[in-house]
């Protein structure tokens, strides 16, 4: 005969216990659990306990169990559960717990805790549970028993609101960036000017990644000096020996227009002693406006961000924003993005005549509807808040099919885009990477406070930008 079960009722929202006098042997408690990812990097993230076998999936395929399971003591942690909350509840302190592990549970495995009372000491108010766990096979992965110090007294609380807890991969849309690449050859780039530890080592590890095949323009002696105080070996690189930073921006551009490089990228130097260089020069300028695009991994939004222009155009017109806005689409495509939402960004969401960006936005969309600009949707004006989540639009009584989901945000000024920008990475944790567009070749405009990280991923931009322009050089 099976053991009676004593059901545990708890009100919605409330948490309940059961106190030492009510408790039944043979009562009986569960909870149902299933396996998550994120479980296993949360439990790893509080817990500190990073065994790869858990958390690298490359080298838990070659363990005894091939592939990546749970921590075993994720499954003690629902036994804690089920007796902190349900049996007996509240007020119950842990005294012992012993666990055997039979199986190994995986990722999609459904778990249901059991706890049963097995004995009760009257004089110390102890209990004594049976804990068994089993899958959705009706296999038992860990059982053991539990002493428990019951409560005496009735508890009912509020059940607890907990904040919520996000888990995310920084950086992993920037590696898929790099994966996405790493099928074409890597392409000759003159790195200008990289006299900085960061600039120096982003460009030799783009190099190591076979993105780019770097030819270093600048003072050799300089140059070398920084290489041997950051421990970097540059004794293999092409270095072109110019005077001074502005001398290795014009011998940049004088190899590309040769086409002897096929991209720039920047070094410690700064933007526009580069930038200056690439307007001058007639071969590598073209009918469209240069303009500036971030690629922004931004952890709580749900793809890649592409932003424009928070770097060169500081006030552009209309005519010069339809060009900063085909130049962001134009990228978006080549990052197989087929049909971009654009945002066009404004502190508005209705067009007011005393705000420039709002009417130059109603203007660009008509410039979509008229295929001036081609190849994307494009909404505007948008305020940040109704352009990014699409509860903010629905509430405002905004109908749009970009509001909450867009690839790219066009901002109207470089002051503004500039300031978002810097939000989305030092106070959204975003990871960025940056290029130039409308030359006739790509050029990595990185930030002097950029790391290697983003420089590296600055390259991966550059060298998908560069095998596009091939295809489309006669």
């Amino acid at each position: 005969m099976n053991d009676p079960v004593y059901p545990v009722h708890t009100q919605q929202g409330l948490i309940s216990n059961v106190v030492y006098d009510d408790i039944r042997i043979g009562q009986s408690a569960s909870y149902t659990r299933t396996l998550n990812q994120a479980d296993i990097q949360a439990f790893a993230a509080v817990s500190g306990d990073v065994n790869p076998a858990h958390l690298d999936p490359e080298y838990a395929r070659n363990t005894l169990f091939h592939g990546v399971i749970a921590h075993g003591m994720w499954g003690g942690a629902l036994i804690s559960t089920v007796l902190g909350t349900q049996l007996p509840g509240p007020g119950t302190i842990y005294l012992e717990q012993n666990l055997h592990f039979s199986k190994p549970v995986r990722i999609g495995d459904t778990l249901t805790v059991t706890v049963t009372v097995l004995s009760k000491d009257d004089e110390k108010k102890r209990v004594t549970l049976d804990c068994l766990i089993k899958n959705q096979q009706d296999i038992i992965v860990v059982s053991g028993h539990a002493l428990v110090i019951a409560p005496t007294e009735k508890v009912s609380r509020q059940r607890m609101q907990l904040p919520t807890v996000a888990m995310f991969e920084l950086g992993m849309r920037q590696k898929k960036l790099l994966d996405s690449v790493s099928a074409l050859e890597p392409v000759r780039c003159a790195v200008v000017h990289p006299c900085d530890a960061d600039s120096l080592a982003g460009a030799l590890d783009a190099a190591r990644q076979g993105l780019i095949i770097p030819v270093l323009i600048a003072p050799a002696e300089k140059l070398r000096d920084v290489a041997r105080c950051a421990g970097l070996d540059i004794s293999q690189v092409e270095l072109i020996d110019v005077p001074h930073s502005h001398a290795a921006a014009d011998r940049a551009v004088a190899l590309a227009e040769g086409g002897q490089v096929e991209a720039l990228m920047k070094g410690s130097l700064h933007t526009d002693e580069l930038m200056g260089a690439v307007v001058h020069s007639t071969a590598l300028r073209t009918k469209r406006r240069l303009s500036h695009v971030f690629h922004l991994d931004v952890p709580m939004y749900h793809k890649v961000l592409l932003l424009t222009d928070a770097a060169l155009n500081i006030a552009p017109e209309l005519a010069e924003k339809a060009d900063i806005l085909q130049n962001a689409i134009n990228l978006a495509h080549a990052l197989q993005i087929a049909q971009p939402k654009v945002a066009l960004l404004s502190a508005v969401e209705t067009v007011n005549s005393k705000m420039q960006s709002t009417l130059d936005a109603a203007a660009l969309c008509k410039m979509v509807e008229r295929r001036q600009i081609t190849g994307a949707l494009v909404d505007g004006p948008l305020a940040f808040d109704n352009a990014i989540s699409a509860e903010a639009a629905h509430i405002k009584g905004i109908d749009s099919p970009v509001a909450g989901d867009p690839d790219i945000l066009m901002v109207p000024d470089l002051e503004s885009g500039n300031m978002l920008a810097k939000q989305f990475e030092y106070l959204a944790g975003a990871a960025t990477c940056g290029i130039v567009l409308g030359a006739r070749v790509p050029i990595a405009l990185t930030s002097r406070a950029d790391g290697v990280a983003s420089r590296v991923a600055s390259a991966a931009l550059v060298k998908l930008l560069a095998h596009e322009y091939r295809k489309n050089t006669p």
